[in-house]
């Protein structure tokens, strides 16, 4: 399951995302925003982080200006780890080391065409398992678990 969620920014890309996962036919829910009004990036992030942290296993999507917005809201969330993409190895190497949940977009730095390359690698890698990123990601979970 993927969760997308945008500001006004991003609401033409995500909705070429859209039709593309039913293309690739992957589920997904459309959290909004559902027009091209303005609309504060926290409160779509918000709605897509808490999704993630309620149901793990599932994926976010999140996509606004630059996507910078979108992360920074999203990791206050336990559970979220939150990445910022704008190339096909951050997309590749936020899933596989940092296994990633939320991958965030900027709709004003890439093309529609790179955003679908993203989300398909995004969603296809696997977290490499391997203890030493294990142990990364655990220590952010506790760092998480320490949060005042």
């Amino acid at each position: 399951m993927i969760y997308l969620g945008s500001d006004h920014a991003g609401y033409e890309m995500k909705g070429a995302l859209k039709e593309y996962l039913n293309e690739l036919n992957q589920e997904f829910v459309d959290l909004g925003v559902f027009t091209t009004d303005s609309m504060d990036y926290p409160d779509i992030a918000r709605e897509v982080a808490e999704k993630i942290s309620e149901n793990p296993g599932t994926f976010g999507v999140l996509i606004c200006g630059t996507g910078t917005g979108m992360a920074i809201t999203a990791n206050k969330l336990n559970g979220v780890r939150a990445a910022s993409v704008v190339n096909e190895t951050m997309a590749e190497m936020a899933r596989r080391h940092n296994d990633a949940n939320i991958m965030t977009l900027g709709a004003r730095l890439i093309d529609v065409a790179m955003a679908k390359k993203l989300v398909k690698i995004f969603i296809e890698t696997p977290f490499d398992a391997e203890e030493r990123h294990q142990r990364r990601v655990d220590k952010i979970t506790e760092i998480e678990k320490n949060r005042k």
